[in-house]
């Protein structure tokens, strides 16, 4: 299993970074992506980050996870990649998990993909999740959707993706060494 991070600029440091750092923690193999032709991403607040690959260079597997973090301007961009919404479409055919954080569950949530599904996202995204069960919890999972609100909450993110995929065993390990919890 790979987890690929969608990167485009103006991407939420925190909440991308936060998901790379934790999952390589736990042993995770996690890949950032850029979603253009250039491997350097310029984050929201002005951090030129180096993604591993460039979208075109992705085999996704139906066992792999894909996560979109959120930052207004990344997910316009996200939002805009016409390779990135055909793989999403493909993930969601093959109920792989998806991942998605602050502005980012509009992604999904504009596609449909959460048409019954309890989901969360950046106070006032709401409506653009379509046919969602609105929850105001951080962090929410349901079926192959894993949500969460925004900077805030990207710890708690992180580690609930690691829990799924290496179990809470190692996630707890992960976050007592990251002084998480006692």
């Amino acid at each position: 299993m790979k987890v690929y991070v969608m990167l485009a600029d103006g991407f939420e440091e925190i909440e991308a970074l936060t998901v790379v750092d934790v999952l390589r923690r736990g042993g995770v193999e996690t890949i950032m992506v850029s979603i253009k032709n250039d491997k350097i991403i310029l984050s929201a607040h002005d951090i030129p980050v180096v993604a591993d690959k460039t979208i075109e260079e992705l085999k996704i597997m139906s066992e792999d996870m894909i996560v979109i973090p959120g930052g207004s301007k990344g997910v316009q961009k996200l939002s805009e990649s016409k390779v990135l919404q055909g793989m999403l479409l493909k993930h969601k055919e093959q109920n792989g998990l998806l991942a998605s954080i602050c502005a980012g569950p509009t992604i999904p949530g504009k596609m449909g993909f959460f048409h019954g599904i309890k989901a969360t996202c950046y106070p006032g995204c709401e409506d653009d999740l379509k046919g969602a069960i609105i929850s105001n919890d951080d962090v929410v999972v349901d079926k192959n959707f894993i949500t969460s609100k925004g900077p805030a909450t990207s710890l708690a993110f992180a580690y609930t993706l690691l829990s799924l995929i290496k179990g809470e065993e190692v996630s707890k390990k992960i976050q007592k060494g990251m002084l998480y919890i006692n």
